[in-house]
């Protein structure tokens, strides 16, 4: 029952991410819709870890494909921190929505580590099984 308390919580902080995004986007003194290109950045952050975990056998402090899924969701995850800034920057989009972006951003992305804090161990209840 635990987990489904923590999947329930999962998905509301990534509802709240994920209104903070379309606020961004959808208010009527932003206007703009580029900041959803961020949408991109939440779905390939998890993947090199998932492919990390399923080719590595061993639960060793270092690893070296481990490590470099670790670098690449890093990438990633502060490529999708730079967009709106740059956005912001070049006025394509405002300041005001570029903080409601960074604050979806920052949600969105805790709420991806918690899943995988969550979910990642190998007991009973994991994503492995979906």
């Amino acid at each position: 029952m635990a987990g489904i308390k923590a999947l329930v919580g999962l998905s509301f902080s990534g509802a709240i991410g994920l209104t903070f995004l379309l606020l961004g986007c959808a208010l009527e003194q932003y206007g703009v819709y580029w900041p959803l290109f961020v949408l991109i950045f939440y779905v390939l952050s998890p993947i090199p870890t998932f492919i990390s975990r399923r080719l590595s056998d061993d639960d060793s402090a270092s690893n070296a494909c481990r490590e470099l899924a670790y670098f690449l969701t890093t990438g990633i995850v502060v490529s999708a921190f730079g967009l709106p800034i740059i956005l912001a920057r070049t006025s394509t989009i405002q300041w005001g929505a570029c903080g409601l972006v960074m604050t979806g951003n920052a949600v969105i992305f805790l709420t991806i580590l918690g899943f995988f804090v969550v979910f990642g161990g190998g007991d009973d209840f994991s994503w492995e099984q979906w």
